[in-house]
């Protein structure tokens, strides 16, 4: 069945359509706002190929460059793997959805979401991801929805939702928000150092939206009127439940009160391997449910224990942060480097300038830009105490480095105030709760060590939630198991004057917007704590860069001196850096900005000097030093400037009569020449009696070096 529905958004419509386009899928959705569409399908798998304990949904996002009239870049003329955008944009599908499935679905699910067309002004990943909603919806598969993603910006004193790239990259604060008709399920965005309550208020208004969204969606549904396929309940051999809980309830209540992470998970696989030994005969073929009812106990003890007891699982309070400790300058041949220690999660922030050659070129829809400022973020298996493969960069490392990027990115300074490309790579070496928060405080304290003068300190903390009924627990500076046997992970990013980035992401129906505020409170205050024992460490940037950095010069020449500067084939710029005597990077812009970096300041100088000298005007009656390059009977042609000559007559060589050229000047000489004249033609007349005539006159003549 075809149907095709349409409500206002922002001034535009944004339709919801289905039953035309992969009818073959389980579910599809074909979303449209704008000129900007994404096609989502679903299809989940009838058998489980084999006996899994978890949900293994794939969500795929493609940004297909036909959707904007573009052919893709490179050597082999189609698209290949993801990109960063469309990896988290996949992440921004994911999250929301994957808890709104049921607890026993372990069928393999794919989502895949494609853009089809692009008017490069509204954004197409808010649309993928309430295509994937709907297509869900509008499927046989099981799924507690429907939600619904905006993007809401703050501009000036309003709120707007969808907004486009342009209001997008002009505002104060950007959050892409999902959400029920509830509550509120994941926050992703970043803001100018913005207070609490702005977060709060452009929740709000993306809440409103949202509804409006799950209505259409819902209406749809209606007409559909589709069948949800049964789900088999997970079946329990009889007693087994009662059997493992008899025997393992006191044991796990004793080895989650173990604070050391190791020992803690140590002691509960000791648990668990003794019981399915103890209930081998009784129960053959069960450790994957044995696993289950002891996953499920100490999740339920683990809870109890925080909400009835105030204990966590180290044995602090709600609001307590790990003990902290920071360190500069580890590593002495980097820019930049710092050790950032939170209880058993550990960053080593390290930061590397380079030169505007060294900028990340990005192709996208929207078309090709550049990147001065990047944050790369490495999760190693050692960090964990496992040994696994390394197959390149994993999806969860693309995305906690954003969130890390996104934090800092409000306190780099501009191209204008420090040139320099900036690369910061976060090393996690120990991780146990929010290495993401710690990338940022090991980012920032990084910055300050390698001179860059960022405007403040960030910090970052990860806050926890347990709700149990009218029962409620946020947890300041969460662990792993807290995160994962808990119902929240909000991590938010700062400095002293508000909020750079936050993230949150919720594993039940949602909350209120009360727990956000209370978290995010309770957020600023720990953020303030972190905040004080990094200023311990080092409390603003450095007043001068690393001396391994190359030191950048920049000034401007002409711009119709640049293919002079450049030569043919480059040859001429080669000159100038083989000259210099340095390893140099020049880079020209089209306004004629130079940029000159070297390790060496005097070879950058050299440079300029060269190059400027190069592209400098001659002037009538001034003095310069140059060398003869060709000598004819009547007189010599003399390079004053490089590039540019001017020729001595005979009678001009010396105050004195000279009978014959090479009396006074051979080839290669160095000698001082005045200009007296400039043609019309832009031949030019120089005199070396004029100089001599000078210098006798005044004793210190100023000149011109040329070359």
């Amino acid at each position: 069945m075809y149907i095709k529905k349409s409500i206002e958004l922002n001034g535009q419509d944004l339709t919801i359509e289905t039953g035309k386009l992969a009818k073959q899928a389980h579910g599809s959705a074909l979303v449209r706002y704008g000129d900007t569409m994404v096609l989502v399908t679903v299809v989940a798998n009838d058998e489980m190929t084999e006996q899994r304990d978890f949900m293994p949904l794939t969500v795929e996002y493609r940004e297909k460059m036909f959707a904007a009239g573009k052919i893709p870049g490179g050597f082999i003329k189609r698209e290949g793997r993801p990109s960063e955008k469309e990896i988290l944009s996949a992440r921004l599908i994911d999250r929301p959805i994957r808890p709104l499935f049921p607890d026993n679905f372990f069928y393999e699910t794919q989502i895949i979401a494609s853009v089809l067309s692009m008017d490069r002004e509204n954004e197409p990943d808010v649309l993928a991801g309430i295509g994937a909603s709907a297509a869900l919806v509008f499927s046989d598969i099981p799924f507690e929805g429907p939600i619904a993603t905006v993007r809401v910006c703050k501009l000036d004193d309003s709120y707007v939702i969808n907004p486009t790239i342009d209001q997008i990259e002009n505002s104060q604060l950007e959050l892409v928000v999902a959400g029920s008709e509830e509550s509120i399920m994941m926050v992703e965005g970043e803001g100018k150092e913005v207070p609490e309550d702005f977060i709060l208020e452009a929740i709000t208004h993306a809440h409103e939206a949202i509804k409006k969204i799950i209505a259409l969606q819902k209406e749809i549904a209606a007409e559909l009127n589709v069948v949800k396929r049964e789900v088999p309940e997970l079946e329990f051999p009889e007693g087994l439940e009662e059997k493992v809980t008899e025997l393992a309830v006191e044991r796990v209540k004793e080895a989650i009160r173990i604070g050391e992470k190791i020992e803690r998970q140590k002691a509960l696989k000791a648990i668990k391997e003794e019981i399915i030994e103890q209930l081998q005969e009784e129960y053959p073929e069960s450790e994957r449910l044995i696993a289950t009812v002891l996953h499920d106990l100490e999740k339920q003890l683990m809870r109890e224990m925080v909400l009835n007891e105030q204990r966590r699982l180290d044995g602090r309070g709600y609001v307590d942060i790990r003990p902290i400790s920071c360190e500069v300058d580890l590593l002495p041949r980097t820019h930049g480097s710092a050790l950032f220690t939170r209880g058993q999660t550990q960053a080593l922030g390290v930061v590397t300038l380079g030169t505007k050659s060294d900028e990340q070129i990005v192709e996208a829809l929207e078309g090709e830009s550049s990147k001065r400022y990047l944050l790369h973020y490495n999760f190693p298996p050692f960090s964990t105490g496992e040994a696994k493969p390394i197959r390149g960069v994993s999806r969860r490392e693309v995305g906690h480095g954003n969130l890390a990027e996104r934090a800092l990115k409000p306190v780099i300074p501009e191209a204008e105030e420090f040139p320099y490309t900036i690369r910061v790579v976060s090393e996690v070496l120990e991780s146990n709760g929010s290495s993401s928060m710690a990338t940022v405080c090991a980012g920032s304290m990084a910055l300050m060590a390698a001179g860059v003068p960022i405007k403040s300190a960030v910090a970052g903390i990860a806050m926890g939630l347990i709700k149990e009924d009218d029962k409620i627990a946020i947890l300041s500076d969460i662990l792993g198991d807290e995160d994962h046997l808990g119902d929240m992970d909000f991590k938010v990013a700062g400095t002293s004057k508000g909020v750079t980035a936050v993230q949150m992401d919720i594993k039940i129906g949602g909350i209120s917007q009360e727990i956000m505020a209370r978290a995010l409170q309770q957020a600023r205050e720990g953020r303030m704590h972190i905040m004080e024992k990094m200023n311990e460490a080092i409390d603003k940037p450095r007043d001068e860069i690393s001396p391994w950095a190359p030191k950048i010069i920049e000034f401007h020449v002409p711009v119709d001196k640049i293919g002079l500067i450049i030569g043919p084939g480059g040859k001429t710029i080669r000159g100038i850096i083989e000259d210099a005597g340095s390893e140099i990077d020049i880079n020209i812009d089209e306004d004629g900005k130079v940029t000159v970096a070297s390790p060496d300041m005097e070879a950058a100088y050299k440079a300029q000097r060269i190059i400027e000298s190069m592209t400098e005007e001659p002037v009538l009656g001034k003095a310069y030093r140059g060398i003869v390059k060709r000598v004819k009977d009547f007189g010599c042609f003399v390079e004053f400037l490089p590039g540019r000559e001017g020729m001595v007559h005979i009678s001009e060589l010396d105050v004195q009569r000279t009978n014959k050229v090479t009396d006074v000047v051979k080839e290669g000489d160095e000698i001082d020449v005045v200009i007296t004249r400039i043609e019309p033609n832009g031949k030019i007349a120089l005199s070396r009696k004029a100089f001599l005539r000078r210098k006798l006159k005044t004793g210190r003549p100023t000149y011109k070096k040329g070359i």
